[in-house]
């Protein structure tokens, strides 16, 4: 938890405590059903709250916003940022019902009321959203393919909306045929070795018309 007050040291106390009782909502899921690795859920802050939280150093999300996590697991990044911006809309998805049934139970045991989950593929999902995030679920052009008119076009923020997605290693290949991504070093945000080669990529959506 000191982990996530070296860099976020404005919490408020109810921040800081829905932060504290993630360890213990999440150690005590995973027995039952595994949505963690064994090795990461004892660096819980680091691999997964902070590395999430990362989003947040890129881009912070204004009252009333809409975001949505694509194959979000066991809730990240959408759990952490949740509690990180009380008063934005989050949408939780992802095609296997145990680990939404993992995110359901952790948002209840923290009392989240900005967080809702859905058990079902993303290109099933009605509505659109301010910026849609995910951690590495797939590569750039499938994941744009899947995500493909869930982006609201009337931007609230100084940037435009799109997608904020967490990358690790060379994105050159990956990337090459989108000219407007931004990456963002994780390092220079995070002291911590972990975060040697993990990145933010922003990629804003350009509409026709």
């Amino acid at each position: 938890m000191e982990l996530i007050l070296k860099y976020f040291p404005d919490l408020t106390e109810d921040q800081i405590s829905k932060f504290e009782k993630l360890e213990e909502l999440y150690k005590d899921w995973n027995l039952k059903i595994n949505v963690v690795s064994r090795k990461d859920i004892d660096e819980l802050y680091l691999r997964h709250v902070l590395h999430s939280l990362g989003i947040a150093k890129v881009q912070t999300f204004l009252p009333g916003t809409k975001v949505l996590d694509v194959g979000t697991g066991g809730g990240f990044p959408g759990i952490p940022l949740a509690i990180l911006h009380p008063e934005t809309e989050f949408h939780l998805v992802d095609s296997i019902g145990k680990k939404i049934k993992v995110v359901e139970e952790v948002k209840e045991g923290l009392g989240l009321t900005n967080v809702k989950a859905f058990n079902q593929r993303v290109e099933e999902l009605d509505g659109t959203y301010d910026f849609i995030v995910s951690r590495a679920v797939a590569v750039m052009p499938t994941f744009v393919r899947w995500v493909k008119g869930k982006i609201a076009k009337d931007s609230k923020h100084e940037k435009k909306n799109g997608i904020l997605y967490l990358k690790g290693g060379d994105l050159s290949e990956e990337l090459q045929e989108y000219r407007t991504a931004q990456i963002y070093e994780l390092s220079s945000y995070f002291n911590e070795d972990f975060y040697d080669t993990k990145k933010v990529v922003y990629l804003p959506m350009k509409y026709k018309g």
